[in-house]
């Protein structure tokens, strides 16, 4: 993949300031990619964008193919007139720094079902043809997902897999009679995601014309209580009863001393290997509608997974199985053409991840929080990197950067760092963001909580937590002038804006 020297910042939507709740696509989504441009990044990097549930983590969607409702901007209904102005006017006083995803829960999705039933009676003839052309358009995956909504609303949100078996096992009469009983849900829920669509590709046109790209994430397993798995069973590791056999996570590692029970169902690879990876073609085709880069989450993955039995209360005694490799990517890159991904390559790597990460000439991670435990030789030490590497002050699993060391790392890494960035620790977010965009990586990307400078309070995620993530939002007023003048500054200081560099390639050339 060709990256120019670049960088930018990692924002979930989400966090996005706005007076209802959550982060969306709104006003504020612009004015966030003007403060992008002006401040001279070219990426902003966003987490999954899919409908989220219990939990409320996007690594746990209810489809791998269908975006978040929270997302949807509620002033864009108003000003298409399929929202009345005075519901919004009565929304009630949500907290501006975190998402209450309760409060959004049992508000912002009947407004939004207010603004379905709308469209249905009023909706005018282009907006109506617009929307079927979407259905159809969407159609492979957007039925399914749509109906299986439907009746997790009918069976009070409880998963799949505990439903009755004609529903649980697809039977073609079941599901007949549930497209009729459930018709005008299905609609909402189709309703819903051509608003997303139409909003999101609207912003990221936005974005794109003003030279900025979007990195998004695909988690290498999608959530059990899905469409993905409840339409596609035959290609996971399920029983009689489509209950999971065997489940995802990660080893014993620096988050956790028990691993890391993700719970996932894992992949019949042989099985997808035989009719040329169609499933996983078909999600990687929807991502690049989505983003203009894709990073793969949990990439070693595709070399060696860790294989836990279903049951197990950690992910201990669990053990690694083998990958489809090579052959996967191979696949991809025949079908797509040359693959703009980003291979997570965190946690226990071994050689062959690195062979397969390289085979394809796939840019890899570096967090600088892992790189002051050891000593001059970490890998994750900006002196030893290579070009084709992202690097990162933190990601969203993190701790922020002050808080890391504030809380979260040792004396010794903190002894460590100061030595090696030659502070006296009083400035640590930007110590980080400066090491980051001053490094020979291609790509230097920070959360926003680094920018500007903020604590523990407003981590986005602590891995093993079950409540209290993905709530983090800032406001307007924390960009104060100094933030954008700054971040300018370092971004041209370290060769980051892209445009420094346009003709002078073919001028070294010629001389």
């Amino acid at each position: 993949m060709d990256i120019p020297r670049c960088s930018g910042i990692l924002l979930q939507p989400t966090s996005l300031p706005g007076r209802y709740g959550i982060g969306s696509f709104n006003q504020a989504a612009y004015d966030w990619v003007d403060f992008l441009e002006e401040t001279r990044q070219t990426i902003w990097q966003v987490l999954p964008l899919g409908p989220t549930g219990y939990g409320d983590s996007p690594y746990q969607s209810f489809s791998t193919f269908a975006g978040n409702p929270y997302l949807i901007s509620l002033e864009d209904l108003v000003e298409e007139d399929l929202l009345d102005q005075a519901v919004l006017d009565d929304a009630p006083a949500f907290p501006t720094d975190r998402v209450d995803f309760g409060l959004i829960y049992t508000w912002k999705l009947p407004v939004l079902r207010r603004a379905a039933a709308k469209f249905s009676q009023r909706a005018d003839p282009a907006q109506e043809a617009d929307f079927e052309a979407f259905c159809a358009e969407n159609a492979e995956w957007l039925e399914d997902y749509a109906l299986f909504m439907a009746l997790k609303d009918a069976h009070d949100g409880a998963q799949w897999n505990s439903w009755d078996m004609p529903l649980r096992g697809r039977q073609a009469k079941a599901l007949d009679a549930a497209r009729k009983e459930h018709a005008s849900v299905i609609h909402f829920h189709k309703f819903a995601q051509w608003i997303f669509y139409r909003q999101w590709e609207t912003l990221k046109t936005y974005a794109n014309e003003k030279g900025i790209r979007i990195v998004g994430d695909i988690p290498i397993y999608v959530a059990m209580d899905s469409a993905d798995v409840w339409s596609d069973p035959q290609v996971f590791f399920l029983d009689e009863q489509y209950q999971p056999t065997v489940v995802a996570g990660v080893p014993p590692d620096y988050f956790s001393v028990t691993g890391q029970l993700w719970g996932n169902p894992i992949y019949r690879w042989e099985r997808m290997a035989k009719n040329g990876y169609q499933w996983w073609l078909r999600r990687i085709r929807a991502a690049l509608r989505l983003y203009d880069i894709v990073r793969v989450d949990h990439f070693r993955g595709f070399a060696g997974y860790w294989e836990i039995p279903a049951g197990e209360e950690t992910a201990v005694n669990g053990r690694w199985v083998k990958g489809p490799g090579a052959h996967f990517f191979e696949v991809v890159k025949a079908e797509l053409g040359e693959l703009p991904i980003i291979a997570e390559d965190l946690g226990e790597i071994t050689p062959d991840v690195v062979e397969l990460r390289n085979q394809f000439d796939l840019p890899g991670m570096k967090i600088l929080q892992f790189s002051f435990s050891t000593d001059a030789s970490d890998k994750f030490l900006p002196h030893n990197y290579k070009q084709n590497f992202i690097v990162y002050s933190g990601t969203h699993d993190n701790d922020t950067a002050w808080g890391w060391y504030q809380h979260s790392s040792t004396e010794h890494e903190r002894d460590h760092f100061r030595r090696y960035f030659r502070t006296d620790g009083h400035e640590v977010s930007w110590t980080l963001l400066e090491g980051a965009f001053r490094s020979v990586a291609v790509m230097a990307v920070v959360p926003m909580q680094d920018v500007l400078n903020l604590g523990t309070e407003s981590r986005m995620n602590l891995p093993g937590r079950a409540s209290g993530n993905w709530g983090w939002r800032f406001t307007e007023e924390q960009i104060e002038p100094w933030v954008v003048e700054r971040l300018r500054e370092v971004t041209l200081l370290y060769g980051r804006d892209p445009l420094l560099y346009e003709g002078k390639e073919e001028e070294a050339g010629g001389q």
